[in-house]
């Protein structure tokens, strides 16, 4: 995402600041030059690092430094502070950093320093894999890919995506992209020519029909064959095609791709009444977008409210309330019988105006190729705590994965954003041979308007909600438990509060 144009504000580090203002602060933001820096102590050490994160530029003065690490406040990427390297997605361009002064009581700040080499996660070798490929070019794929270069792997990778473009910031699809607030320059996962130039095979639009795990090799259904001697599969997941009559008339629409997102803002200018079918995180995030551009919106889900199964009766109180005070209108505890060119038919007998069509009813991981090609597969392709299947050399990554998640104590599968990303990452230093546990606590936000709801750790029941704040002031944070004890925390505009969340969860699984 690009930058955010700069209004420089704090001290002119260049100048000096004093060492008791950053001890009472924590943290410091100021600037060198046009270059805004943060100042950052961290135990005795102190750090200066850019301000803002390499993935939606967030202000890292808001967010958390600890054990060496400094961690953003909205998406929770994680930093380290000694050489500025994205050590966690959703952030992958490292932070620069400048070198610290320190006369006395003075801090200054006047040079940026050279980027530091680090030790890569393993020395190659002739163990070490020829041949990596990746079916899928979403988030983990890419991640994965991303992290085989930065660690210094030089076999060669292929990509195999039956998407037509190349990896995308999808979250941004049904958000800000959707609601005309991002250009689409935004939305690829690195740089214009990142695959080229990290020598990728980026294979687009090509659909894998088989693979063996014997011989290990992979087929296109162009016929082609690729062999690997490690592959990850990253297929991700499709959404929930209705069967009802009409689902497939030229205004219904899934939202899943780049294309699908294209499709539905071509439709927009014709477009004045809106059907969103399902109010999940996407469907209901659809709806805030097209609200932004004055598209009228119905919204039809079984569920008696909103994100009630993930996040509770009072969150889905408070959602339905925020999308009903921007004109939304919801249709509880019914579904779509029938879709035509002009209405949607509920079960209720109500007939609903439409000439857009969102269906956002769910999705379902990807599995066929795994389980044609012998896998484990448990609702997901089983995985263990180095995300390797039962199949030797390949590894599996994203919403197809089940893997044991040992904050909850059992194995799990989800479709978030982060958790992919990070667990492409993992399987990356895996296929090198480093022997990572997964062991991130999973992740993910979701947007509605001005509001934003972040969620920690993975609750499939509970047996309380424990609320600290107001949730209608929209300052709030809920702990949901089973038997006393936190299995997941929500939080609105408690960003902090999120973050050590989340660092509590990590260590009582380290």
């Amino acid at each position: 995402m690009s930058e955010s144009p700069k209004n420089l504000t704090g001290p002119d580090f260049t100048q000096g600041v004093a060492y008791a203002e950053l001890v009472a602060a924590g943290k410091l933001s100021g600037h060198v030059g046009d270059e805004e820096v943060l100042l950052v102590l961290s135990g005795e050490r102190i750090f200066a690092v850019g301000a803002h994160c390499t993935h939606y530029h967030a202000p890292l003065v808001d967010g958390l430094a600890v054990d060496g690490s400094l961690r953003c406040p909205w998406h929770h990427a994680v930093f380290d502070l000694s050489t500025g390297e994205a050590l966690s997605a959703p952030a992958f361009g490292s932070l620069s950093c400048w070198e610290v002064e320190r006369h006395g009581d003075e801090i200054v700040v006047r040079k940026r320093r050279a980027p530091v080499e680090r030790a890569r996660a393993i020395a190659p070798s002739e163990s070490s894999p020829k041949n990596i490929v990746i079916v899928g070019g979403g988030a983990a794929g890419f991640a994965a890919s991303e992290r085989l270069r930065r660690e210094g792997y030089g076999g060669k990778i292929a990509m195999v995506s039956d998407d037509p473009d190349p990896p995308t910031d999808r979250p941004n699809l049904s958000k800000d992209y959707l609601a005309g607030n991002a250009p689409e320059e935004w939305l690829p996962l690195g740089t214009e020519n990142f695959h080229a130039e990290q020598d990728v095979q980026l294979r687009l639009a090509a659909r894998v029909t088989s693979l063996d795990p014997k011989s290990r090799e992979i087929t296109l259904a162009d016929g082609a064959k690729l062999s690997y001697d490690r592959l990850l599969l990253a297929a991700g997941a499709e959404p929930i095609r209705l069967s009802i009559p009409g689902a497939d008339l030229p205004h219904v629409h899934t939202l899943r791709s780049l294309a699908d997102c294209r499709a539905i803002i071509e439709r927009l200018p014709i477009a004045r009444r809106a059907v969103v079918l399902g109010a999940s995180f996407i469907g209901l995030e659809v709806a805030a977008s097209l609200r932004a551009r004055s598209v009228d919106v119905h919204v039809v889900t079984p569920e008696k409210r909103p994100m009630e199964r993930v996040l509770g009766p009072q969150i889905g109180e408070f959602v339905r309330g925020l999308h009903e005070e921007r004109g939304v209108v919801f249709h509880l505890e019914d579904v779509a019988t029938a879709i035509d060119e002009r209405r949607v038919t509920l079960r209720s007998g109500s007939e609903l105006e439409a000439d857009l069509v969102i269906c956002g009813v769910g999705v379902r991981p990807r599995l066929e190729l795994a389980e044609a090609a012998g896998l484990s597969i448990d609702r997901g392709v089983v995985v263990d705590q180095f995300l390797q299947t039962s199949a030797p050399g390949i590894f599996a990554a994203g919403d197809i994965a089940r893997w044991p998640d040992r904050h909850c104590g059992s194995s799990i599968r989800v479709e978030h954003w982060n958790v992919a990303q990070r667990q492409g990452q993992t399987a990356a230093l895996n296929m090198l041979g480093v022997r990572k546990p997964f062991t991130a606590v999973p992740f993910f936000w979701s947007q509605h308007y001005d509001v934003v709801i972040n969620y920690v750790g993975h609750a499939e029941a509970w047996d309380e909600i424990e609320i600290d704040g107001d949730i209608a002031a929209r300052d709030c944070l809920l702990r949901y438990k089973e038997k006393g004890r936190v299995l997941a925390v929500a939080s609105i505009f408690r960003d902090i509060d999120s973050l050590r969340a989340e660092i509590a969860m990590e260590r009582s699984i380290a």
